[in-house]
């Protein structure tokens, strides 16, 4: 079947929709690069919080899991595990997390790393405004 023959086929509604797909899929695509990038980064093991710190700090950080310690850096502004005792290594090669709503995640030691908030926020230096 030739391209023509099936373009010839579509009506006025179907030519609009394919439109609005075709729209909605490079929306798709362009949506994560409008994420700021992150203020903190937020660790938690089995639901509970255990770390939280501004992402503009370097530091080095030891998270004790069931399996033992996983090892996670942050620097120059950007989260990520450098170590770890789980089998396969997934969380090292996961490589930077640093835009806000970014995961890092080493399931099998149950230590999940995520940057939250966006540096315009760490610049504003209040989380809520009420009258």
């Amino acid at each position: 079947m030739k391209p023509s023959s099936w373009l010839q086929r579509l009506t006025v509604f179907d030519r609009k929709l394919v439109l609005l797909l075709a729209v909605l899929v490079l929306c798709s695509f362009l949506l994560p690069l409008r994420q700021g990038m992150g203020a903190r980064v937020v660790v938690t093991s089995g639901g509970k919080t255990i770390f939280v710190a501004d992402l503009d700090r370097e530091q080095r950080i030891e998270l004790q899991g069931p399996l033992g310690i996983t090892v996670l850096q942050v620097a120059d502004g950007a989260a990520r595990v450098i170590s770890s005792p789980c089998p396969q290594k997934i969380c090292i090669g996961m490589g930077e997390a640093r835009r806000a709503g970014d995961l890092l995640a080493c399931v099998p030691n149950q230590i999940v790393v995520r940057i939250e908030g966006t540096a315009d926020d760490r610049e504003r230096g209040y989380d809520l405004l009420s009258r």
